[in-house]
């Protein structure tokens, strides 16, 4: 339809909605100042279909003011419209009679001035649009049409065809020509946490026109459609993304599209080029089910502002309890979400709350969310961070995701990452996340040292990039096969920064190593290497499970040696059949003012499983001796202890979260128990003045004292979290 037919004839059939512009020929208007960076605080209403009769819109101001909100996320259509949409096969909400539902509260948003996002959803259709375009929809590689695994009666949508890329844009241009909102925002726009394939005409059509080649049977499968297969995916949905946010500025200047994303560091969209799209980025992370602990969200946080720099990252958390059973209109017990929400902001995130429902049957979440939000408001001007101050950076690799583990990546990918993640929070070492191809000078030169979890995959050039950052000063902890396949997953005939690890490969990968022990070792003067700091009584300990057949390239006194495997049973034969032997199991050179340390075992993954304090120690010690001790803050007490340092225009602030916490890993907490004295020492920057210090928790001053261009103070205690703040002259 021709847009300025198309305009005339919603206005007519829509009349004056609230909310609306006025008149359809001046619909675009003036593009406005960018917004992007304002909003500090969201709140998301997520409308159901039959909401409109019973919304109360007052209600929703109030919590709003009293939340300090100033932004919100409002449910415009998609699955269901909520305002009298003109646009064929768009489906109006069963009960929206003569309301206008997002109408209303969009104009009651911004009689409180603040930012508007219109949500859509366009992940399912009704009968009729089936039956209008049966090949908009996913398929299975039989050609059926999938219907939705929750509501049979319904289908879904292939996000990458026709729907997406013709229909939705329609909605698009109408909701942005007829209310006054900054920002699309969909939910369930792509599938991203993972590849899926869709075998619909239009899917099979374009991928064979673009490579020549039938759709894999499967995905991570080791057909040689695969990679390419990713490579199509990820491309179209930055295609989708491209044209979400053209149709976003075209229809009305200074708005734009956001793509609700996550999943982290294994997720199937390409982190970087996304940022590169996004004026503004976020993340649904709403809680954590099973085994896992509070701070994914502090590393989901961190995933977005490695690839966002400074642009502002929106983290959205759940008011809902968040398992797989999906009890969408719960609560969450409240302790977990006051953590929850600390571990965000402690990372930088702007936190967003989001629900289901007008009608709250169940308002005791309120009190939490509205406590934590008036603190962010009265401290806002310390958490509009300018830089993150950490001298550590932990390399995540997208590529080694998507092409050396598949569908093994927990195990291969993740779990290496995860164990150095908490060693890290356990060592009380703020760091950032450095996704692998960011790698030049001007990201990574900020940091002493960089750490490699079993990132196998790597390009020459990033390999080059690494080699160089070497020999600017930087340093390394890499484990396993870290370098050894190229970054299409193919196998080298070597390691491809050999010569920085100081080994070469053998026989490759060997295990699982059943049985088997680490045996510290002495140089010839009886001195032990500082990795083995804190080791002065024991000769051993519990070795990795899986290890590289390496030969060193230069002859070296390594710190640690191979015990092979031996029997656990019976007990009669419990012992060393091998007890020594010149394998090492950690090489550390040092070349110039850089240190590599190159673990060919995988004491990362073994960590995250075992969480043997042995590992943690032999860890720590590794980041301290290969950063040469760059702490820009130390914190010293009892618990567990995340610490994170950011930098404001006139301040600094270190962020202490409270981990301590018998269901730190296995939630909901049922209590926060706090922990005591924490000595706090802060570097203050060159040239700077500190003015004054103050607890923003607590809500007091600290006393603290100043010496070699540090100060120290002390914490009494912290509950969830305290926040050190440094005002500077």
């Amino acid at each position: 339809m021709e847009r300025r037919r198309f305009l005339e004839q919603a206005a007519v059939g829509a009349g004056l909605l609230a909310g609306a512009r006025l008149p359809a020929q001046d619909a675009a208007g003036p593009a406005r100042t960018p917004w992007f960076d304002r909003p500090m605080r969201w709140g998301q209403l997520t409308l159901v279909e039959d909401d409109p009769p019973k919304l109360d819109v007052g209600f929703w101001v109030d919590l709003w003011k009293r939340c300090h909100c100033d932004a919100v996320c409002l449910s415009a259509g998609g699955v269901v419209a909520y305002y009298p949409t003109q646009v064929p096969l768009h489906h109006r909400s069963l009960w929206l009679g003569d309301r206008d539902p997002f109408g209303e509260l969009v104009k009651a948003a911004r009689g409180l001035g603040m930012v508007v996002w219109a949500r859509l959803d366009p992940h399912a259709a009704h009968e009729d649009v089936h039956g209008a375009h049966p090949d908009w929809f996913e398929h299975d590689q039989d050609g059926k049409v999938l219907r939705h695994w929750v509501m049979p009666e319904m289908y879904l949508t292939c996000r990458l065809g026709p729907y997406n890329f013709e229909h939705m844009p329609r909605v698009v241009e109408e909701v942005l020509t007829l209310y006054d909102v900054d920002a699309i925002f969909a939910n369930r726009w792509v599938e991203y946490g993972s590849f899926q394939v869709c075998y619909c005409p239009h899917c099979r059509s374009l991928f064979r026109e673009r490579y020549g080649l039938e759709l894999p049977s499967k995905a991570y499968s080791d057909e040689p459609s695969w990679k390419p297969y990713t490579r199509f995916y990820q491309d179209r949905i930055a295609e989708l993304w491209k044209l979400w946010d053209a149709t976003c500025k075209r229809s009305r200047p200074g708005t734009t599209f956001v793509g609700n994303t996550g999943g982290s560091v294994l997720n199937a969209m390409d982190w970087k080029t996304l940022a590169e799209l996004a004026d503004t980025m976020d993340a649904d992370n709403q809680g954590r089910s099973g085994v896992n602990p509070p701070w994914r969200n502090g590393e989901q946080a961190k995933v977005l502002r490695s690839v966002a720099g400074r642009k502002a990252i929106i983290g959205i958390f759940g008011i809902n309890t968040a398992t797989s059973h999906r009890w969408m209109r719960s609560v969450k017990a409240a302790d977990e979400q006051r953590l929850w929400m600390a571990e965000g902001v402690a990372n930088g995130f702007r936190p967003w709350w989001t629900l289901f429902g007008a009608e709250q049957k169940d308002r005791r979440w309120m009190k939490v969310v509205e406590e934590f939000y008036a603190w962010c408001h009265r401290n806002e001007a310390y958490l509009r961070n300018t830089e993150s101050l950490a001298r550590v950076g932990v390399v995540y690799s997208q590529q080694t995701a998507h092409n050396y583990g598949k569908a093994e990546r927990g195990s291969k990918v993740y779990d290496h990452f995860n164990g150095i993640y908490h060693a890290l929070v356990e060592s009380r070492i703020p760091f950032d996340l450095v996704h692998d191809r960011c790698l030049e000078p001007e990201r990574i030169a900020r940091y002493a040292l960089l750490v490699l979890p079993n990132v196998a995959c790597l390009s020459d050039a990033q390999c080059g990039q690494l080699r160089d950052y070497v020999r600017r000063g930087g340093s390394l902890v890499a484990t396993l096969e870290t370098s050894l396949y190229d970054e299409g997953g193919e196998r080298r005939a070597d390691f491809g920064l050999g010569d920085l690890l100081g080994v070469s490969v053998r026989k490759g990968l060997q295990g699982p190593l059943r049985n088997s022990y680490m045996r510290f070792e002495s140089d010839a003067a009886g001195r032990r290497h500082p990795l083995l700091a804190g080791f002065e009584d024991t000769e051993q300990t519990v070795n990795g499970i899986w290890m590289v057949d390496v030969a060193g390239n230069a002859p070296a006194e390594p710190p640690m040696t191979l015990i092979p495997p031996y029997p656990d049973l019976p007990m009669e034969k419990v012992f060393p059949t091998v007890p020594r032997t010149d394998v090492p199991t950690v090489y550390a050179r040092e070349a110039g003012r850089s240190r590599v340390v190159y673990f060919p075992i995988d004491i990362d993954r073994v960590f995250w499983e075992v969480l043997h304090t042995d590992h943690l120690r032999i860890l720590r010690n590794a980041f301290a001796w290969a950063s040469g001790g760059a702490k820009p803050v130390e914190v010293e007490g009892p618990g567990l202890v995340e610490v994170t340092l950011w930098r404001q225009e006139r301040s600094l602030t270190a962020h202490l979260v409270n981990l301590s916490n018998p269901m730190m890993f296995k939630g909901p907490i049922r209590e926060l128990l706090p922990v005591g004295a924490q000595r706090v020492s802060i570097e203050v920057p060159p040239g700077a003045r500190v003015r004054a210090v103050k607890l923003l928790v607590s809500g007091v001053p600290a006393a603290y004292t100043t010496s070699g261009g540090r100060i120290t103070l002390t914490v009494p205690s912290i509950l969830d979290r305290e926040v050190v703040a440094v005002d500077l002259g």
